[in-house]
């Protein structure tokens, strides 16, 4: 089972990634942009995801992924880290989150973070 250590671990390996203590739970931010978030005792994340992607992921597989009621309006989406098959899927979620923060300076310089375009 993946844990909120290891998302952690993962979060701040990424360059330029802090993490800060903001609306009582651990948040992760690329150059001061959050890309993602440890709510509910740290047994999920919350990522950035674009609305489209996040609805076909919850209809798809809701036991895995779901959006918060306060989060609705937002392009993000929550995972329970019980529901994630392994460490290579954790790592596809949080990377494909902070390339969307990210500004282009470091997508330019980590161009192996950088999904394939479509």
């Amino acid at each position: 089972m993946i844990t909120a250590d290891e998302v952690r671990e993962l979060a701040l390996a990424l360059p330029e990634t802090m993490e800060k203590e903001a609306w009582a739970m651990p948040t992760f931010r690329v150059a001061g942009k959050m890309f993602l978030t440890l709510p509910d005792d740290e047994t999920s994340m919350a990522v950035r995801c674009p609305k489209l992607d996040r609805d076909e992921l919850v209809l798809a597989e809701p036991e895995k992924f779901w959006v918060a009621d306060h989060e609705a309006a937002f392009a993000w989406v929550r995972v329970r880290l019980r529901a994630l098959d392994d460490a290579e899927e954790l790592r596809a979620i949080v990377v494909d989150s902070w390339c969307q923060a990210a500004p282009p300076r470091l997508l330019k310089a980590h161009p192996e973070l950088v999904p394939p375009a479509p």
